[in-house]
């Protein structure tokens, strides 16, 4: 997707609405805003008071009182900073904690197909750098625009009451500085973002020179490569130089704009002093007030670049919150399921790519209580069909049936909660193995713990290990080598009691030794269920009831492991070449 980060009224509605769960904190922090631009405003008043009516009048009771007074005003200043400080933060951490709540459990709900195209690192922006975009403009940048607002509209009123002409000067001097700083800021952001452009050019010309060194040197291209990243290098340093002499030129004008503005309204005001139509005393708090709204506009430029760039965030995460699953629940889906095992395949067709068919037509009927295992060259169909199984997808004709049902009359919650998945890279989860294997049966007690982890085989082996049962296993299990997250994934999917398994080449990246504790542990998972099992490794598949061979989404050949090895087939060769290879390697060993 596009997106250009331009200003959407649609797109700033969507994330104001998000602050209206928590309306209070805006309330406050509104407030909060509104007192302090009075209170400041005040004291800046107060000192036309100070020196007409105390220091020049040599009124020092008077003087007294409003110092007094003044001070008081910077005191409730500084109350009403924390205040929205304090109602600004606690906002945007609010809307940062709804954001990525709403984008997880909407990550959790879309289909198999979203994440097979969407890279994790993309998902990872929207949920982290993207939310708190959104949620810094829905409370400091619009906390920034709020206090400007009441700073310029308390200033113009109390600029009124000193000199009505210079305020109404001011009136005509604040657009032209509004207008000055959007529009330079304008040409600065296009600037940078050539910069950027070209940055990333420049750091994937260098990355592809350093990881394809051999072949720069093995072709000679030392010289060519060196002169197309001197263009990239001269092309960024153009635009870093556009870039910075803007930057550079914006302050400067802005500043010639305001001395200009100062200077009339000192040549005016005194003037109008000279004349009797303003003191001393309003002369000098008129002058404050000038400097109260023009800090506010010139900082309006970086509040307008970085809106751009928290509205690109929100067309970004609001696109994603939009996105509607692929695979949905019929109306009528039973939440509840229960299966004796059955499935069948009746003339399916399925594609991940349009016009690159995976299947066509493709029939198979495993009867419940049946090992059925696949094997078949990588890309043939095997964890497709895995994934048909379990509604990852939906096929694009035919359908899938358990037991004599359509599998779209059950949700895909109830149906996936009964099917069990053996991954041939386990995943496991940051925290303990005892909460490992709790996963997929967060109440189940101690003893069916340890009876799961003894039926799979793994007992012992947790035991071995310092923390036992409390054995911290990492991110993904990177502390554990690959056979102690197989076995604790099997203890995993035993305790879960699923009425159908899928192992999908559940033992290839396994050691010999530890294959044969799997395979005990395998024995226990797959006894009285139906059971769909993938191996490269065909020692693993031996005792099954029934083996199928795959070849370009088709059945090519089918029997129990002596009837394919009499066919003398695809399966013959494969089994006889591993074989070859697994005796050469236990004779060197």
């Amino acid at each position: 997707m596009n997106f250009s980060g331009d200003f959407s009224g649609r797109t700033i509605r969507r994330i104001l609405s998000l602050t209206l769960p928590h309306w209070k904190m805006l309330l406050g922090f509104s407030l909060c805003i509104a007192l302090t631009a009075i209170t400041e405003s005040t004291a800046t008043y107060l000192t036309k008071l100070i020196i007409d009516r105390g220091i020049l009048a040599k009124d020092y009771i008077y003087l007294r009182n409003l110092s007094l007074i003044h001070l008081g005003c910077f005191v409730a200043t500084s109350v009403f900073i924390f205040g929205f400080i304090y109602f600004a933060g606690r906002l945007g951490q609010l809307l940062q904690f709804d954001m990525r709540e709403k984008l997880f459990n909407h990550l959790q709900e879309l289909s198999f197909s979203f994440f097979d195209r969407t890279s994790s690192g993309w998902l990872l922006a929207r949920v982290t750098s993207d939310t708190r975009r959104i949620a810094e403009l829905a409370s400091w940048m619009l906390l920034d625009i709020i206090w400007a607002t009441f700073n310029i509209i308390f200033s113009l009123i109390y600029m009124g009451t000193i000199n009505v002409k210079l305020a109404l000067m001011m009136l005509i001097i604040v657009p032209l500085l509004a207008w000055s700083s959007i529009k330079f800021k304008s040409y600065i952001i296009k600037e940078f973002r050539k910069v950027r452009s070209i940055n990333s050019r420049i750091t994937s010309a260098y990355s592809e020179n350093i990881n394809g060194v051999k072949v720069v040197k093995a072709l000679t291209r030392e010289g060519t490569n060196a002169r197309i990243f001197g263009n990239l290098t001269e092309e960024m340093y153009e635009a870093s130089f556009r870039a910075a002499w803007l930057s550079g030129l914006f302050m400067p004008v802005v500043q010639f704009i305001t001395s200009l503005a100062l200077g009339v309204i000192i040549l005016y005001g005194g003037w109008e002093i000279n004349l009797g139509g303003m003191t001393i005393g309003g002369f000098r708090a008129f002058i404050a007030f000038v400097s109260f709204m023009i800090w506010p506009i010139q900082d309006l430029a970086r509040v307008f670049s970085e809106m751009q760039q928290a509205i690109a965030s929100a067309e970004r995460v609001f696109a994603l919150l939009d996105m509607d699953p692929e695979i949905g629940d019929d109306p009528d889906a039973s939440d509840r399921a229960s299966f004796k095992g059955k499935i069948e395949f009746r003339e399916v067709d399925f594609s991940y790519v349009v016009d690159n068919p995976i299947l066509t037509g493709f029939n198979l009927t495993v009867p419940a209580g049946q090992t059925l295992a696949i094997v078949g060259p990588t890309g043939g169909g095997k964890t497709t069909l895995a994934s048909l199984i379990s509604r990852y997808y939906d096929p694009g004709r035919g359908t899938v049936y358990l037991d004599d049902v359509d599998f779209r009359r059950y949700t895909q919650k109830a149906l996936q909660s009964r099917i069990g998945v053996v991954l041939q890279t386990p995943h496991l989860f940051s925290g303990t193995i005892r909460e490992n294997i709790r996963y997929g049966a967060p109440d189940a007690a101690e003893e069916e713990i340890i009876a799961a982890a003894k039926r799979a085989h793994a007992h012992d082996m947790i035991l071995n290990l310092p923390g036992g049962y409390e054995e911290q296993v990492g991110e993904d299990g990177t502390l554990l080598s690959v056979g102690q997250k197989q076995l604790i994934s099997l203890a995993r999917t035993i305790l879960a009691n699923p009425d159908i398994i899928i192992m999908d080449e559940a033992t290839s990246s396994i050691d010999t030794l530890t294959e044969q504790n799997i395979q005990q542990g395998m024995e226990e998972l797959l006894k009285d269920r139906t059971s769909v099992v993938i191996a490269h490794r065909l020692s693993t598949i031996r005792n099954a009831d029934r083996i199928i061979v795959i070849e370009d989404g088709k059945i090519t050949e089918e029997g129990n492991h002596r009837e394919l090895l009499r066919q003398g087939g695809h399966y013959h060769h494969l089994y006889t070449s591993q074989f070859r290879r697994e005796h050469s390697s236990s004779m060197l060993a």
